[in-house]
């Protein structure tokens, strides 16, 4: 065997421990924005992702997502217990369900953010595997599998044209950002949410330690299955530029919009600018990058604000995750370089028409109707049977002491009696 036949798997089980570690810096992130009396609680949600979503993986998320596509292209067909069939047929291919399972993990959790201070852990704990099965994984068969619905084989896919999408600006941003704004709307506001504005997260430091893991495993997302040399050194090179630009455009933004640069605003640009160039990262050059970034920072900037008076995504998922996946998603139909996608298709900017752009459009379109009408289904039989929302009692008190024995930082006082 060549060195490469060794170098391209150990890259994808470092891929895969990058990919992992982005959902406890992910409930960093979160439990630093959220108030003190429910972090506990909201980063217990990402961890409870994790668990549930490997599990439902393993069994059958997997066959769905990547099985042989049948009914047109709507969904894989599960071959029994993937590990189990898997290790006797092809052991390397296990590093494959692991890394997928991470996609899976991380999309998951990326919901929790826009119900974060009164949604009911119980409530979410049924939704993840009922959510992963009927909605995650059978759009990532629809953009990843073999004859998915938009890609080629599939009826939508042969009919508009492939659509493309590198690491899922379709399957996990615009898809988690969905289904946030499906539950907010499902489960209702934050008790006081007209009065409550723009209030400072509890603890910064958590904000911006979660967002730089956050930057830290997505160059695992972005490159993780990049061919090398070719690929891989320009995701590299595309997932530091894009980022960076959204940062620096969120901040100018906010100068310009008479605030002050913040904190909140600089890991909010960094994730912005990811997720931006998370489906186009191998479609387009560097300075499509930076580009496709710093629009990124500027739309997302304005967008988080859409939510006032209208619906309560408490950490602004819909804002950061849909807007920018979105946009990242659309506009390799505008920068995409024909050199850089297999079948030689381009961006309008580039002078090849309207081919690619009309498939990105239809792509989205189809993610949007499918993901919010699911989620929103799911979440409302739940909502109306078990409850997916706390008592207000509860939400006043906060979630941390109610609902998991003892808040997120004792009082001097509780210290005091701790050790009496």
């Amino acid at each position: 065997m060549e060195l490469m036949d060794y170098v391209e798997p150990l890259w994808l089980v470092v891929a895969t421990a990058l990919v992992l570690f982005m959902t406890p810096g992910l409930a960093l992130f979160y439990g630093g924005l959220t108030q003190a009396k429910s972090v506990v609680n909201m980063m217990l949600m990402s961890f409870a992702a994790i668990g549930l979503v490997a599990i439902t993986w393993a069994f059958w998320a997997d066959g769905i997502s990547f099985g042989e596509s049948a009914a047109g292209g709507l969904f894989g067909v599960p071959g029994g217990f993937a590990l189990y069939d898997i290790f006797d047929e092809d052991p390397a291919a296990l590093v494959e369900v692991g890394f997928g399972a991470t996609f899976a993990i991380i999309t998951t959790a990326l919901i929790s953010g826009a119900i974060a201070d009164r949604a009911k852990f119980s409530a979410w704990m049924i939704f993840v595997p009922i959510w992963l099965t009927l909605v995650y994984a059978p759009l990532a068969h629809w953009v990843w599998g073999d004859g998915g619905l938009l890609v080629e084989g599939g009826l939508i896919g042969d009919a508009v044209g492939e659509a493309v999408d590198f690491a899922g600006g379709l399957v996990v941003h615009m898809c988690a950002g969905l289904a946030a704004l499906a539950l907010a709307l499902v489960i209702g506001p934050r008790r006081g949410f007209e009065n409550i504005n723009r209030a400072t997260p509890h603890s910064l430091p958590l904000v911006l330690l979660g967002a730089s893991i956050l930057w830290f495993g997505w160059f695992g997302f972005n490159v993780g299955e990049a061919s090398f040399p070719e690929e891989s050194a320009l995701n590299v090179v595309n997932t530091m530029l894009a980022p960076a630009a959204a940062l620096v455009a969120w901040l100018l933004t906010e100068w310009a919009r008479g605030q002050k640069p913040s904190a909140v605003g600089a890991a909010s640009g960094i994730v912005a600018g990811l997720v931006a160039i998370t489906p186009a990262v191998a479609f387009v050059t560097p300075l499509g990058a930076i580009i496709l970034g710093a629009i990124a920072g500027v739309i997302c900037c304005f967008a988080v604000d859409f939510k006032w008076g209208k619906y309560d995504d408490t950490l602004d998922v819909v804002g950061l995750h849909f807007v920018a996946g979105l946009w990242g998603t659309i506009a390799i139909g505008l920068f995409g370089r024909a050199s850089l996608i297999d079948d030689g298709r381009g961006g309008l900017f580039f002078g090849h028409g309207f081919e690619l752009l009309w498939a990105q459009i239809v792509a989205c379109v189809v993610t949007l109707v499918f993901t919010f009408v699911a989620t929103y289904i799911i979440g409302l039989i739940i909502h109306k049977t078990i409850g997916f929302r706390v008592e207000p009692e509860v939400e006043d008190a906060g979630i941390d002491v109610v609902a998991h024995g003892g808040p997120a930082y004792a009082t001097a006082e509780e210290k005091a009696e701790a050790t009496s």
